[in-house]
């Protein structure tokens, strides 16, 4: 019995999953089983505690998964938090304290000024006992992992049982005592990006950072997009180069293909920036929709039989310098369920026609959105959210 049957092992969604190779796959879209499940998951391990994320708030999911990881570290779990040094602006040492004292370890990504202060550790995973893994686009805080209320977010996980979790740890590690360790060094972590990008299986990792070639989850993904036939995007926040946005439209005029978009955000200037490209898009049959119940952040890539779920975004900074981590999963009977995932989200989307366009793109917020663009593709997300001038 693997520990994903086992009752005493993390609850599970079992409405889309797989197994491909001798990895189990299961997709958890509801915040409030993802909470149910990283709980879980923490309180099941036995060895080994590897938890790596943007965001890890100080407010009640919060401090549900602060409780669980200290616990077990009381209980002798060898438990260490990688955090983002801007992401987790409220996850302070004072907050974190309860963990140290338990005799947990936690540190922060928050390189120094100069060309590395751009760069942010995005990626999301928690993994015990280099066995079980959860990755995904979801942070570690309540709007994340609850399905109730008007702040919160519409997103994605992945519960991974196989040896592509053992993979994963062994990623962590290199990138944690590059965080800890006193010369860490850009080209350092580009190795480590390189290393950990594997391209063999069918099911596979891709990694994403600063890099200025050969940068393995974009040059995969663009890749297959120019190769693809059928394609389906669900991104919060979209807008990637123009060499991508011809790749997308190529395919759309040679198969299909159909892009998912935020209608609500933190962050409306990331609206904007996405409603900047349509026009190009829609040109060339590319479908675009506008998703409605919550604020989008989720992201799914599918290309023909090949499905992307991870913490990258579709936009400059995650496919060219943040750290991100994108699990690639070759398998046709998956990326139909995936699709159908995809229909059942623009079945709660508004479909963006060249006529619904014409009619929103006045002049003064043509300028708003290609304002946004050029912001969003230069300036980082704590600049840009500030700004949220409006984009109706």
């Amino acid at each position: 019995m693997s520990d994903m049957e086992h009752p005493q092992g993390p609850t599970t969604n079992r409405s889309i999953g797989a197994t491909v190779g001798d990895n189990t796959m299961l997709l958890i879209p509801s915040g409030q089983e993802r909470l149910n499940q990283i709980l879980s998951l923490i309180d099941s391990a036995q060895s080994e505690l590897a938890l790596l994320f943007y965001m890890f708030s100080d407010d009640v999911a919060g401090n549900a998964i602060l409780e669980g990881l200290t616990r077990a570290a009381a209980r002798g779990v060898k438990v260490r938090l990688l955090i983002d040094g801007f992401g987790c602006g409220s996850a302070d040492a004072e907050f974190l304290a309860p963990l140290k004292d338990a005799g947990g370890h936690f540190c922060i990504f928050h390189p120094s000024y100069g060309r590395r202060y751009l760069i942010r550790n995005h990626q999301k995973m928690a993994i015990a006992d280099r066995r079980l893994a959860l990755v995904g686009g979801a942070n570690l805080d309540a709007n994340y992992l609850t399905d109730q209320g008007a702040d919160r977010w519409r997103d994605l996980w992945l519960l991974l049982d196989g040896p592509a979790v053992e993979e994963l740890s062994d990623y962590f590690d290199d990138v944690h005592a590059w965080t800890t360790g006193s010369r860490n060094r850009i080209r350092d972590l580009r190795r480590i990006i390189q290393r950990h990008s594997h391209g063999q299986g069918r099911v596979s990792w891709r990694f994403s950072g600063p890099m200025r070639r050969r940068n393995p989850w974009p040059g995969t993904i663009a890749r297959e997009i120019d190769a693809g036939k059928r394609l389906d995007i669900v991104a919060a926040y979209f807008a990637p180069s123009w060499p991508m946005l011809k790749r997308i439209g190529r395919l759309g005029l040679r198969g299909t293909a159909r892009i998912v978009n935020a209608a609500k955000s933190d962050n409306s200037a990331t609206i904007a920036a996405a409603r900047h490209t349509y026009r190009r898009l829609l040109r060339r049959n590319v479908e675009i929709y506008e998703y409605q119940p919550a604020k989008l952040h989720t992201k799914l890539y599918i290309v023909d039989d090949v499905v992307h779920i991870g913490s990258s975004n579709f936009d400059f900074r995650s496919l060219y310098l943040n750290l991100e981590i994108m699990l690639r999963v070759e398998d046709a009977g998956f990326a139909d369920q995936m699709r159908a995932y995809v229909d059942a989200e623009i079945a709660d989307s508004v479909r963006i026609t060249p006529d619904l366009h014409r009619q929103r793109a006045s002049l003064w917020r043509r300028l708003k959105w290609t304002l946004s663009y050029w912001l969003v593709t230069t300036v980082d997300y704590t600049v840009t959210r500030r700004i949220n001038f409006g984009i109706e």
